[in-house]
């Protein structure tokens, strides 16, 4: 399994060392510290303003830190222009020039360079093949596709043979189904040529779809980086959890620590969580639930005991293949269940208003602490 980040002998290809940005009065990027390795496909999530795209702008040349250092391959770029930097960016516009062709467009670094024409034509024709535009050359982007043009923006990014790309928002222009799908080909791109890829993006879904890891931020600081798995099924707090997905959180204090797990006394009841937590007795807590791994019944289970709650159904949503289902319990805490819909026909043996119980597994739920 590709996990760098694992091998304390690894050595990053970037490093960024207590870097901070600040725009005026309004800190954009506050000490952030992170090691982002050779063929990772990496990803910066958050919400708009949270710091991310500066980030990205820091390590382009765009911007100047104001603290910190940022280096390549042990090497440090704070001097070093943008054009000297192996490093590309592919901007959320594409900014394509409407007056060049696609092999234009393509071909505009390298003619900047001034490389031979026979080597310019070459390398155009092999990126071209390489996103599956060979029989696009000579059009202008106005006669091109959404989903065409980013794939010509991301064969100008790459036909340098950058050290690391940066993709800002790469897929925002496009539709849901066809982003979906670019997804995957990206993945695919930066897995055959061995590249470094940096994105930055506000969608949750497609971090945890693209990349190996993920550097979860706010308001300019680092929450969490992780693995995607690690984020959803082991967050570190409860902004973490709620950006990631959906969760069910309810407030508690703690009454037991031991072997067999965390106890939590909490007004849904008595609440047991297996995973671990640094906790003592008289902590205060929340237990963190997500949606499809809370099961819904019309009937009480055999025993009632620990996790287990009754309330009655407020509202359901369908989904397609899913259907949530809020539920609020006796005591008013709205819960969420999602329930897949494994049947081509719709069919509801639960319905608004009816009385039902939750239950799930100790193993199923996390404590926070934050």
């Amino acid at each position: 399994m590709f996990a760098p980040w694992a091998d304390p002998a690894a050595r990053p290809l970037v490093r960024f060392d207590g870097v901070s940005k600040r725009f005026g009065t309004a800190t954009a990027v506050e000490r952030v510290s992170l090691d982002i390795f050779s063929g990772e496909f990496f990803a910066l999530l958050g919400p708009s303003g949270c710091g991310k795209t500066t980030l990205l702008r820091l390590l382009a040349g765009l911007e100047m830190p104001d603290d910190g250092r940022i280096l390549l391959d042990g090497a440090e770029l704070t001097t070093v222009p943008p054009y000297r930097r192996p490093i590309n960016l592919m901007f959320q516009s594409y900014a394509l020039f409407p007056h060049l062709t696609v092999e234009g467009n393509v071909a505009f670094g390298l003619k900047q360079e001034a490389l031979p024409k026979a080597e310019i034509a070459s390398r155009v024709d092999e990126m071209l093949a390489l996103v599956r535009l060979e029989g696009f050359a000579k059009r202008k982007p106005q006669h091109l596709s959404g989903g065409q043009r980013q794939r010509v923006a991301l064969a100008r990014s790459l036909i340098k043979r950058p050290r690391v790309l940066l993709l800002d928002e790469p897929l925002a222009a496009l539709d849901k189904k066809l982003r979906s799908e670019t997804q995957f080909e990206l993945m695919q791109l930066q897995e055959s040529l061995g590249l470094t890829f940096v994105i930055v993006t506000h969608d949750q879904q497609e971090a945890m779809t693209v990349a190996g890891r993920i550097a979860v931020m706010d308001h300019g600081r680092l929450v969490q980086v992780a693995t995607p798995q690690e984020i959803y099924e082991r967050p570190t707090s409860r902004w973490v959890a709620d950006f990631i997905g959906e969760i069910n959180l309810i407030e508690g204090s703690v009454t037991e620590v031991g072997r067999s797990g965390t106890v939590v006394a909490s007004a849904a009841g008595r609440l047991r969580a297996l995973s671990p937590a640094d906790v003592t007795a008289g902590d205060v807590v929340w237990v963190a639930l997500r949606p499809e791994k809370v099961r819904i019944a019309l009937e009480p289970p055999p025993v009632e005991g620990e996790n287990c709650v009754a309330g009655q159904v407020a509202d359901i949503g369908y989904l397609g293949d899913l259907s949530i289902y809020k539920v609020r319990l006796d005591n008013g805490i709205i819960m969420k269940t999602a329930v897949a819909n494994v049947t081509r026909l719709v069919e509801r043996p639960i319905n608004w208003d009816d009385r039902v119980w939750l239950t799930w597994s100790s193993e199923a739920a996390m404590v926070l602490t934050r």
